[in-house]
């Protein structure tokens, strides 16, 4: 694939890194992450002017510019969007905020001050990115699929999420919950333990906890490891209490 191609496709939105495929299970695009490194090996470091003197990147992933017709607040303050990002109309960015490449953030959806939305995440529609929240990035290896958040989730402040975890439609994460494929999500509502690397589930409500050392010396010392915990599912009164006021947008 042409990696200019894809990169403008990738902003337009006509392609994106990663897919939901028939049976809801997100998969990477591994020809458009292809593309994605191929313009980083075609590009050469220089150093940029006008706006962006001072700074040094790739020659042909300078960030992206926007105008009042694509209607997405980029509200000034140090935030960036790079190229081959695909930001919808409706997107609010607050500064300092990052986009990184690949990334889709659909519309109606708020990135906070000091949010990343690392390379080829996927964020959803109405989605609320508080502030300090970290969304890993997925390049390599070229086949793992990145961070997802689906349509109307609430991921609060200083939540970070790595290592291509998928969070489903309307849920939400409490401030500084921390999720990655190696960190076990206990469902206290259901009574299980989710498997390693399944979505944390739509509606759900997640805030973070601690597990025991299962180690004999650990107990012995009282030692205790983080892990997040599914405490309830919502209903119309969280709902409420996650209205989001209309008038900010």
């Amino acid at each position: 694939m042409n990696w200019q191609v894809v990169l403008e496709q990738l902003e337009s939105g006509e392609v994106r890194s990663a897919n939901k495929d028939e049976n809801g299970v997100w998969q990477a695009n591994v020809d458009v992450k292809q593309a994605i490194l191929a313009s980083f090996k075609a590009g050469e470091n220089v150093g940029y002017d006008g706006a962006y003197a001072g700074f040094v990147d790739k020659d042909n992933l300078a960030p992206r510019q926007f105008s009042s017709d694509d209607n997405v607040r980029l509200v000034p303050g140090g935030s960036s969007v790079r190229r081959g990002a695909h930001v919808a109309s409706g997107v609010i960015i607050m500064p300092p905020a990052y986009i990184n490449i690949g990334a889709y953030v659909d519309s109606g959806t708020m990135v906070d001050s000091h949010a990343l939305v690392g390379s080829c995440a996927q964020i959803g529609k109405n989605v609320h990115l508080s502030a300090g929240v970290q969304i890993g990035g997925v390049l390599e290896p070229i086949g793992a699929s990145p961070v997802v958040v689906e349509d109307n989730a609430f991921i609060s402040a200083g939540c970070i999420l790595v290592e291509g975890v998928v969070v489903k439609e309307s849920a939400v994460l409490a401030p500084n919950v921390t999720l990655s494929a190696s960190i076990p999500v206990y469902d206290a509502v259901n009574e299980r333990l989710l498997e390693k690397g399944a979505p944390i589930p739509e509606n759900a409500i997640v805030v973070p906890g601690t597990r025991p050392v299962s180690s004999q010396w650990g107990q012995e010392q009282g030692l205790s490891m983080q892990c997040p915990i599914i405490v309830k599912y919502r209903d119309s009164q969280s709902d409420a209490a996650l209205e989001l006021e209309q008038a900010l947008r």
